[in-house]
C-alpha cells in the first residue's frame, strides 16, 4: 500500500471512531490525492501519525465559503478550511476563471487592495500574480489601502472585478479574501456561487513572478492619483461648512489613516486628533485591548477616552482595521462618555442627510434609504417623517444594499446602514466607508457645538419624536464541524418548535426567509407567504399591544456562530417622561434577552 493509501486509512478509521468528521475526510483525501495538493501531503501524512486528528480537523472540517463578507478564516500553512497560500491562490484563480465562464472575455481588469494584517501583503501579491497570469491587468496598491477605496477605484478604473485581503475586525489570527464585481460592491449570487465551484474545481493553477509581471505592465502600481480621485469623491458630498469640534480619531493599527483622516483633514477638519498609540500599522494589534480590533466592543475605547478628556474631545472615532465600519463614542459634558451602537449612529446620520438635504430641498418621494432587517426600526421611521421611501426588507450584508442601489436607481439613493457599523453616503462607492460616516459625523456635532449641544442630545430628540428605540444583540459561538451541527440545531429549533411567550411578553408571529412563509404563534402555522428576500433567517415579533419587541436570529456569514439581534419600542409622552421610558424598555429588553439565552442554553442540553 502507497503512503497516502495507509494514511487515509487510518483517517477514515479515526472518523468511525468519531475523532474526524465526514468533511474533514473528503478535503483530506483530496489533498492526499490530487497532484495540486502534493506539497502539502508529507505534513497532513506526519498529523495523522502523530495523532493530531483535532488539529486535522480544524484544518480540514470544511471548503472556506463565501459568506456575507467573502471568504474569512484562520491563517494556518495548509488546510480546505483555513486562509492559506493554497486557498487564497484558488480563490484568485475561481474569481478569473469565472470572470472568463460570466462574461466570455478572454482578458480583463482587476484591482487588488490589502489592509494590515499578518501576510496580507503576501496574500495580495498572490492574487496579483494569479490574476495576471490568467491574463488580467492589474492595479495593485502600492502599499495598504481601505477596502472603501478598493470599491471606490474598482468604478473609478473601470475594472470587471475587485479584490481587497483584509479579515475586517476579526482578531489576529484571520485573514480573508473579498471579492467585488464591476459595479464596485461584493459578489452576489449567482456570481458567488459560481466563484466557489470554480474554486473547488482549480486543479494547477498559473501564476507569475511579480516583478517581471510589474516590468511588462500586466501587473501596474497605484496609488496618490486613485487616493486622490477617492478623497476628492468623499469631500464632494460633504452638507455642512461647520468644522470646529474637537475630535480624538484611531486607526486601531490599521489603514484608516488612507482614508477616514486624509478625507476629515482634506475637508478642513483641524480638532480632529490621531490617537497615537493605535497608530502604527500592525497586524497584530499589539495595544488594542485583547488585540481584538472591533470599534462594536465599547473596551477598545477606554485608552482613548483619558486622553479625549485632556484635550476636551465632543467625540471619539475609530475604525476597523480595513475602515470600512466606523465606531463612535460621544464625551458628555458632565465628563462621561456613551459608547454609541452602530443603530444609533445610524439613526444619527439617517436625521442629519435628511434634515441637511430637506433644507436643500434635494429630496423627493422617490428617493430612498437602504437597512438591512437586522437595523433599528429608527432609520426607517426618520426616512419616512422626511417623504422618503425606507427600503428595509435586506438580508444582512452591505452587498444587498449596493445592490438595490443600482436596482432602485443610484440617483435617488440618500443613505444606507446595517447595525454592524456599515454606513455610506453617495454614489462613488458600492460598500461601506467610514471616511463618510466620520465626515457627516463630525458635520453635525460641529453644528450641535454651535448650538451648545451633543449627539447625545439629538438622539433624545429622535426618541421624543419617533418612540424610543433600544436594540442589543447575544451570540453563541460554535466552532468546526461540532459547532455547525449545534447551529443547524438551534436554526430547526427555532423552525419547529420556537419559544412562543419572554419575560411575560408573547411573541405573536414569525417570518421564516429561507421557507418564505410568515407563521402565526404559538401554534407555529402559516398564515401567508413571505417572497423575499430569501435567507436563513428568521424574525419573531409581538404584537404592538405587548410592547413592540422584536427577535431576529441568523447564522453568521463571516464567523462560527449563530447571532440573535434584540429589538423594542416604546412611545415617548414628551422630554421629561424619556427617562423612565427608558428605564422601562431598557429592563424588559434585556429580561427578553435573558430569558431566550436561558432557552438556548436548554436547547443545546438537550
Amino acid at each position: 500500500m502507497t503512503e497516502a493509501t495507509d494514511t487515509i486509512a487510518n483517517v477514515e478509521a479515526a472518523a468511525a471512531a468519531g475523532r474526524l468528521s465526514a468533511g474533514s475526510v473528503e478535503n483530506i483525501r483530496r489533498w492526499l490525492t490530487e497532484p495540486p495538493y502534493r506539497k502539502y501531503a508529507p505534513r497532513i501524512v506526519q498529523l495523522v501519525e502523530e495523532g493530531k486528528f483535532d488539529e486535522l480537523d480544524a484544518l480540514f472540517w470544511e471548503v472556506v465559503p463565501f459568506g456575507t463578507g467573502g471568504r474569512r478564516g484562520t491563517m494556518a500553512e495548509l488546510g480546505s478550511a483555513t486562509i492559506n497560500e493554497r486557498t487564497i491562490a484558488e480563490s484568485a484563480h475561481g474569481l478569473a476563471a469565472y470572470l472568463k465562464d460570466a462574461t466570455g472575455a478572454g482578458q480583463g481588469r482587476a484591482v487588488i487592495a490589502h489592509d494590515t494584517r499578518h501576510r496580507s501583503d503576501e496574500f495580495a501579491r498572490l492574487t496579483a500574480t494569479t490574476l495576471a497570469a490568467h491574463g488580467l491587468t492589474v492595479f495593485f496598491f502600492e502599499s495598504h489601502r481601505s477596502t472603501p477605496e478598493l470599491s471606490f477605484a474598482v468604478r473609478h478604473l473601470k475594472c470587471d472585478v475587485g479584490v481587497v485581503i483584509s479579515a475586517s475586525h476579526n482578531p489576529p489570527s484571520d485573514n480573508g479574501f473579498k471579492a467585488y464585481w464591476s459595479s464596485g460592491a461584493q459578489v452576489l449570487p449567482p456570481h458567488d456561487q459560481g466563484i466557489i465551484d470554480c474554486v473547488y474545481e482549480a486543479a494547477e493553477i498559473p501564476t507569475a513572478d511579480f516583478d517581471d509581471a510589474v516590468r511588462d505592465g500586466r501587473i501596474q502600481i497605484i496609488g496618490e492619483d486613485v487616493d486622490r480621485a477617492y478623497v476628492d469623491a468623499v469631500t464632494a458630498i460633504s452638507l455642512s461648512d461647520a468644522r470646529d469640534v474637537p475630535a480624538i480619531y484611531s486607526s486601531m493599527h490599521g489603514v484608516g489613516e488612507t482614508n477616514v483622516l486624509r478625507v476629515v483633514q482634506s475637508a478642513g477638519f483641524k480638532g480632529v486628533q490621531l490617537f497615537e498609540p493605535y497608530r502604527a500599522p500592525d497586524g497584530g494589534f499589539p495595544n488594542v485591548p485583547d488585540h481584538y480590533p472591533n470599534p462594536e466592543r465599547p473596551v477598545v475605547f477606554d485608552p482613548i477616552i483619558p486622553r479625549a478628556r485632556e484635550i476636551g474631545a465632543d467625540v471619539i472615532l475609530a475604525s476597523d482595521p480595513d475602515a470600512d465600519r466606523l465606531g463612535v463614542v460621544v464625551c458628555r459634558k458632565d465628563g462621561g462618555s456613551e459608547h454609541l451602537t452602530g443603530n444609533r449612529i445610524g439613526a444619527l446620520l439617517a436625521d442629519y442627510i435628511l434634515r441637511k438635504r430637506a433644507a436643500k430641498g434635494t429630496l423627493s418621494p422617490r428617493h430612498y434609504v437602504v437597512e438591512t432587517l437586522v437595523t433599528t426600526p429608527l432609520i426607517a421611521a426618520i426616512a419616512r417623517s422626511h417623504g422618503v421611501r425606507a427600503i428595509d426588507d435586506l438580508l444582512v450584508g452591505f452587498k444587498y444594499i449596493a445592490e438595490t442601489m443600482d436596482a432602485e436607481g443610484p440617483e435617488r439613493f440618500v443613505f444606507g446602514a446595517e447595525e454592524s457599523l456599515g454606513y455610506l453616503a453617495g454614489t462613488y462607492a458600492r460598500d461601506k466607508d467610514a471616511a463618510i460616516a466620520a465626515l457627516y459625523l463630525l458635520e453635525n456635532a460641529a453644528e450641535l457645538r454651535q448650538q451648545g449641544r451633543t449627539l447625545l442630545d439629538r438622539l433624545d430628540e429622535l426618541f421624543v419624536e419617533h418612540g424610543y428605540h433600544q436594540e442589543t444583540q447575544a451570540s453563541k459561538v460554535c466552532t468546526g464541524a461540532s459547532g455547525k451541527e449545534q447551529i443547524d440545531r438551534l436554526m430547526a429549533a427555532f423552525r419547529e418548535s420556537p419559544p412562543t411567550i419572554l419575560a411575560g411578553v408573547p411573541l405573536a408571529r414569525v417570518r421564516d426567509y429561507r421557507r418564505h412563509e410568515v407563521r402565526a404563534l404559538p401554534d407555529n402555522s402559516r398564515i401567508e407567504d413571505l417572497p423575499k428576500p430569501s435567507g436563513n433567517l428568521l424574525f419573531f415579533e409581538s404584537t404592538e399591544a405587548d410592547g413592540d419587541f422584536g427577535i431576529a436570529v441568523r447564522p453568521s456569514g463571516t464567523e462560527p456562530k449563530i447571532k440573535f439581534y434584540f429589538f423594542a419600542r416604546q412611545p415617548v409622552a414628551d422630554a421629561a417622561s424619556l427617562a423612565a421610558s427608558k428605564a422601562n424598555c431598557d429592563r424588559r429588553l434585556e429580561t427578553v434577552k435573558d430569558e431566550l439565552l436561558q432557552w438556548i442554553d436548554e436547547c443545546l442540553r438537550e
